[in-house]
This record gives structure tokens, C-alpha cells and sequence, in this order.
């Protein structure tokens, strides 16, 4: 008895470090989204107010680029944040997202390269694949368009453009510079709000220092990133669980077109005064090539059971999300 009862001990002293150190860790892992939350926190501020034509990295003009970071990380945050629960839903073990900090400006004047979370379980089945991978960047879009539609209601005079750079009330308002690009969403909101009376809509090389535009613009486009069906993007993973295997001649079809817009974008390059493409793309192409992958892994086994009705209607709606949201010549600096 005596031997047994000390077995008991041990074996519940193991039990109990083994439990130690799983509350140390997931104490760890807390403080480092913590940790990323804020720092990215502070690159999108700074960011934000670099878009306001401030010097960033002086602090007296740090709280004109807070707008812009709440924003930015409140789009970020609630794309992230749908995965979550979808996850939680389906039971399946989900990290809180990483956000990503990027203070190099220079490199990328958004402030961060978005956010991820880590799947912590295998997936159980072909609608727990398909509703974790279409809940974030329909959380996320949603969360675009009702910033669009607030930033376009709320639009100041010309003056507040006129504060920012002074010269242009004697010089005009240039259309060249840093511009970005049109999706079809933003466009539809221009044209439909271009009919109020005495509205200045800014042109598309001064919308970043709008914050409500300018997040909703980029809202859009990371968007558009995540829902190309490809690989183990968010994209890729609604095209497997609807298309099972044949989800590779959906992504087939993407890479060709990156591929396409890619080439197009050296057309500038060659005298040939065409714009409907972008080298980015060319980037894109050589990622899912080499890093993100066409095919999608076999990760579910049921893929014979349907779907539903409800959820191929999503799933549908999805691509079209895609397709509006695509933006064939992102920036440019002409």
C-alpha cells in the first residue's frame, strides 16, 4: 500500500508539473500577442501619422495617426477574430491572432503585415475548413465597406486637403504621385456619392490622408489577398472544402492571372502606355508558387458530405467579394 500510495504521489506530482508548465506557456504565448499587439499599435500610429504628412518619428506628431491605427487594427482585429470563433465553434484549438508590426516605413507605409493566428488541432471536417476560412474575410469586408461608407458620408471641405499640403490652394491639386488604385467597390462608392451637391472626393494619389478611405481601400485589398483561391490561404481553404480536388484548376486559374496582370505591368517599362497591371503581382505569383502553393493539402476526409444550400451560397459570395475587391494595379508612383 505504502508503494502504491508513493506512486499515486509521484505520478500526481508529474501531472501537476506537466500542468505547470502548459499555464507557463500559455502564460508566455498571452504576453507575446501582448507584446504584438501593441507594438503593432505603435507602427500603425506612426504610420497613420506619416499619411497625415507629419514627420513620424517626432512625437509631438504622434496622436494625429491614432485615428488611422485604431482602424486599421479594428479591420486586422475582427478578420482575425472571425476565424477565432468560427474555430471555437467548430471546437477546434486556435492560438489569439500575432499581430504583425512593421516599422519600416520606407518598405511598407501601411505599418504591419496584418495578423495570424495558429491552428492548435487538426480540422475535424470539410464545414469546419470551409466556415474558419470564410468567416475572416467576410468579418473583415463587411468591416471595409461600413468604413468606406463612413469616411465617404463624413468627407471635409477641400480645406482640410489644403491644411495638409498649403501649396496646392496657388499650384492645384496634382494627380501624380503616390496613387493608389481603383477596386470595383471603391469606384461604385465614388460614383454614387460623386452626386452630392459641393462633395469633394479627393483624387486617388491624396486618399491616404483620409483615414477612413484610405483603411477601407487597404481593408479591400487585404481582403483580396486572403480570398485568392489558392493554397492554404483563407481562399484556398473555401475553394477545397466546396471543390475537393478540383479547387487546384481554381488555383491554376488565379496564378495564371497574376501572371498576366504581372507581365502587364512591365508594358510601362517598354514605352507601351498601358496600365492594368502590376509587378506585385509577379511577387504574388513566385509566393504561391514557391511558398503559399497552388493545391490545397488533403486535410478532410468527409468530402462527400455536402455542404448545404446556405453555405455554397456563401461560399459563391465569397468570390465575388474576391472579384470586386480586386484591385489590377494596387499603387503607383508616377
Amino acid at each position: 500500500m505504502q508503494d502504491s500510495t508513493e506512486n499515486n504521489f509521484e505520478i500526481n506530482d508529474q501531472a501537476d508539473a506537466l500542468t505547470g508548465k502548459k499555464v507557463k506557456k500559455r502564460s508566455y504565448t498571452f504576453l507575446l500577442n501582448v507584446i504584438l499587439f501593441l507594438s503593432t499599435v505603435f507602427t500603425t500610429t506612426l504610420a497613420g501619422a506619416g499619411w497625415a504628412n507629419q514627420d513620424p518619428y517626432q512625437l509631438d506628431n504622434f496622436r494625429t495617426g491614432l485615428l488611422y491605427s485604431f482602424l486599421i487594427m479594428g479591420v486586422i482585429g475582427i478578420h482575425e477574430f472571425g476565424h477565432y470563433f468560427a474555430a471555437k465553434i467548430h471546437k477546434v484549438n486556435v492560438t489569439l491572432p500575432y499581430f504583425i508590426p512593421f516599422p519600416f516605413l520606407f518598405l511598407n507605409p501601411f505599418g504591419t503585415m496584418g495578423a495570424v493566428i495558429k491552428m492548435k488541432s487538426r480540422l475535424q471536417s470539410r464545414k469546419s475548413l470551409f466556415d474558419i476560412g470564410v468567416s475572416g474575410p467576410i468579418a473583415g469586408w463587411v468591416a471595409s465597406i461600413i468604413i468606406l461608407i463612413i469616411g465617404f458620408s463624413t468627407l471635409p471641405p477641400v480645406s482640410y486637403l489644403y491644411q495638409i499640403h498649403p501649396e496646392y490652394e496657388s499650384t492645384g491639386i496634382p494627380l501624380s504621385g503616390l496613387t493608389f488604385g481603383y477596386n470595383a467597390v471603391f469606384l461604385v462608392f465614388e460614383k454614387l456619392f460623386s452626386f452630392q451637391t459641393n462633395l469633394f472626393i479627393p483624387p486617388m494619389n491624396e486618399i491616404y490622408h483620409y483615414p477612413f478611405l484610405c483603411v477601407g481601400w487597404f481593408g479591400l485589398l487585404i481582403t483580396a489577398l486572403n480570398m485568392m483561391p489558392v493554397g492554404q490561404l483563407d481562399g484556398g481553404h473555401i475553394s477545397f472544402a466546396m471543390f475537393g480536388e478540383k479547387s487546384k484548376y481554381l488555383g491554376y486559374t488565379v496564378f495564371g492571372t497574376l501572371v498576366f496582370f504581372g507581365i502587364a505591368g512591365l508594358l510601362p517599362l517598354i514605352n507601351v502606355n498601358v496600365n492594368i497591371g502590376s509587378l506585385n503581382w509577379l511577387v504574388w505569383a513566385l509566393l504561391i508558387l514557391f511558398v503559399i502553393k497552388i493545391k490545397h493539402p488533403p486535410v478532410c476526409s468527409d468530402l462527400e458530405v455536402p455542404l448545404g444550400t446556405g453555405r455554397t451560397f456563401i461560399g459563391w459570395f465569397s468570390y465575388f467579394i474576391f472579384i470586386v475587391s480586386f484591385c489590377p494595379v494596387p499603387i503607383t508612383d508616377i
